[in-house]
């Protein structure tokens, strides 16, 4: 892939005029952008830590916030009550509840699957898992695991946890490092190299969570048969092309070097070894920004956007953004619209927006495309114990 950076982003007088509005997140926002014009209104406010969204057939959307809890809305209102048979959390740091995903079935069996910061006995450590349920009335029953990754730690960072289903119903799953200091050990022998645990992997499995005979690494010595890739730091956005099947991520670089990569079966990533970031504090990490059999991300920030949510645009709302890439951010609290052409050495970035769609109304941690086209937005409470909204963009008609 050829790499391309992506730097921040100017503002326009527009939405530096409507910054000024945003702590008042109700206020409608009116934006200008290259190829539509649009407005933010808010949906509806009082959640704690979301981290993500998934829409019913019927609209309704389903939230998880962090502190463990699945939430409902029905036609803009938020139940006042959790969904009950929620599996316990360890919610430290960045852990807690985290994605939510439908079955592609969903209408015919009601399963719902949830990544979740995993305790174990006695609380003192956590790993990525992925329980799926039957959503019955107000509660999911017949609760199973499908997923335990190989990546127990007692940090509470990088947990990963972004969930798809691609078009053929297989699931994937991204497992973060989990906060490893990459300066602490040589970055050859970081577990994210280590193909043999989870750490730093995508996972590709059946529904059930059955491995398929297809993986990359399949019968493998020092290698797990759920790895689709590895190499990762921390990716936390991740979204399927609906007609061509492929996956694409969004990674967290350490300071500077948050990438947008097109993963593919096999691959190393290259975290720590390559990037284009240092670590807090400014010290070296990488020992370069290449290296052979390591791939190259499609584009990257520096400064780093703190990169979130991810999602293809497919709707009719917005016509000329169709087929684009939408990137939530939380550092800058930013939206990118990303349009890629497939060039001479792979995917390109042929043009992102030349400011972000939205900047500075709150830490964006979701961004989906819901079942009317139009496009709507977590925020997310950094400091926890306060509540966020969840926004929607809608065409300026």
């Amino acid at each position: 892939m050829k790499a391309t950076h992506a730097p921040l982003p100017a503002l326009g007088s527009l939405l530096i005029l409507a910054l000024a509005a945003a702590p008042a997140v109700t206020q409608e926002m009116v934006f200008d952008s290259e190829l539509h014009d649009y407005r933010v209104v808010t949906v509806f406010e009082g959640l704690q830590d979301p981290w993500s969204m998934a829409f019913l057939p019927g609209g309704d959307m389903l939230i998880t916030e962090r502190i463990g809890n699945l939430r409902i809305a029905h036609d803009g209102v938020l139940h006042p009550d959790p969904i009950d048979g929620v599996p316990e959390v360890r919610y430290m740091g960045q852990g807690g509840l985290l994605d939510v995903a439908l079955h592609p079935d969903f209408a015919s069996n009601q399963l719902v699957y949830l990544s979740f910061s995993k305790p174990n006995a006695d609380g003192t450590e956590g790993t990525t898992a992925v329980v799926r349920g039957r959503l019955d009335g107000h509660s999911l029953v017949d609760v199973e695991e499908v997923f335990e990754a190989d990546a127990w730690s007692s940090s509470g960072s990088h947990f990963g946890s972004r969930l798809a289903f691609d078009p053929d119903g297989y699931l994937f799953i991204t497992v973060g490092d989990r906060g490893v200091n990459p300066l602490s050990i040589p970055v050859e022998e970081n577990p994210a190299q280590d193909p043999s645990n989870h750490i730093g992997s995508t996972i590709r499995l059946h529904a059930d969570g059955s491995v398929p005979d297809d993986n990359p690494f399949v019968g493998q010595a020092g290698y797990l048969p759920e790895i689709w890739s590895y190499g990762h730091r921390n990716p936390q956005g991740m979204a399927i092309h609906p007609a061509t099947g492929e996956v694409w991520q969004t990674e967290h670089g350490p300071q500077g070097g948050d990438e947008l990569n097109l993963v593919l079966p096999g691959r190393n990533y290259g975290w720590p070894v390559i990037g284009y970031g240092v670590q807090y504090g400014g010290n070296q990490v990488h020992e370069g920004t290449h290296r052979e059999g390591m791939e190259q991300p499609v584009t990257y920030w520096t400064p780093s956007i703190a990169t979130s949510g991810l999602m293809i645009y497919t709707g009719d709302r917005f016509p000329e953004w169709n087929g684009h890439i939408f990137a939530g951010g939380l550092a800058g609290q930013q939206l990118h619209r990303i349009a890629l052409v497939d060039g001479e050495n792979g995917w390109e970035v042929q043009r992102m927006e030349r400011r972000p769609l939205l900047f500075g109304v709150g830490r964006i941690r979701d961004v989906r495309q819901g079942p009317d086209g139009l496009i709507y937005v977590a925020l997310d409470d950094r400091q926890g114990g306060g509540t966020t909204p969840i926004l929607r963009i809608e065409p300026l008609e």
